[in-house]
């Protein structure tokens, strides 16, 4: 799958083999712009420290935030680009050393330790480190991606166009409050059609996606300093309160508690 029209792609680096069995690199993506889809030689650890980072593996779509990071695998083929402007930290691990990770693409939490080890480990790349100080570094990023929870919250995208326009109309403004009857009308399909094309190719009904969909840009506006009385107002909800539940019954927590947790 390549890139649609209106974003714009940017070269896959050319590594032809890893320096290091944990290899570090970073880059910052402006908005709609990203890799085609590719494949590496080694396991693939992505994960964005500021912006929200869309991945696609085969037919999943995943919106990735600063709380998440997937799991690719060697050789398995996937694109990845920025939804708004991005910092992101790929960690390229050699497949020599038989972790106990999934063989399959996979989101994983992000554990504060984890994410200061990443950010140490970007900071170091490239210095002349004495002490073995980046084996140890190494050595505690690999235990700690052992560790992380698998999350099987996500957000999955359809590829067929029609399906993707209504997506991407709903990421952009999230209070956009059409009902499926409408939505058929703007693609041309019939609301049962549309609904049972949705639920096949997404696997949940466009209800329940809108629903997570308006946990993942709240998680993203939280995370740029936006106020959650703001948020809840962008985000369609007739009320701060509602918001907040509406938050806490997904997340277990409130926006605030979320913020400082």
């Amino acid at each position: 799958m390549e890139l649609r029209p209106g974003w714009h792609a940017v070269g896959v680096p050319e590594i032809e083999a890893l320096p290091r069995p944990v290899f570090m690199r970073s880059q910052a993506l402006p908005a709609r712009h990203g890799f085609p889809m590719h494949a590496h030689l080694w396991n693939q650890f992505v994960y964005a420290t500021t912006g929200t980072l869309m991945v696609t593996v085969a037919d999943a779509w995943y919106v990735i935030t600063p709380e998440q990071a997937i799991w690719i695998p060697t050789g398995v083929e996937h694109t990845s680009y920025a939804l708004d402007d991005a910092e992101f930290r790929n960690l390229y691990i050699t497949d020599g050393l038989s972790l106990p990770l999934p063989d399959e693409c996979t989101v994983l939490s992000i554990s504060p330790l984890l994410r200061a080890l990443i950010v140490e480990l970007d900071a170091v790349t490239g210095k002349d480190e004495e002490g073995g100080y980046l084996e140890h570094i190494d050595a505690l990023i690999l235990d700690q991606l052992c560790r992380q929870k698998v999350l099987d919250f996500h957000l999955p995208w359809p590829q067929s166009p029609a399906l993707h326009k209504i997506c991407e109309a709903l990421y952009l403004a999230p209070n956009d409050a059409r009902t499926i009857d409408q939505w058929g009308a703007a693609v041309g399909a019939s609301p049962r059609t549309l609904a049972r094309h949705f639920e096949k190719e997404v696997g949940m009904s466009l209800r329940l996606w809108r629903h997570r969909l308006r946990l993942f840009r709240a998680m993203e506006w939280l995370g740029a300093g936006q106020s959650v009385t703001d948020i809840a107002l962008e985000l369609g909800y007739g009320s701060t309160s509602a918001f907040s539940y509406a938050f806490r019954k997904e997340m277990g927590c409130s926006p605030t508690e979320w913020l400082i947790r």
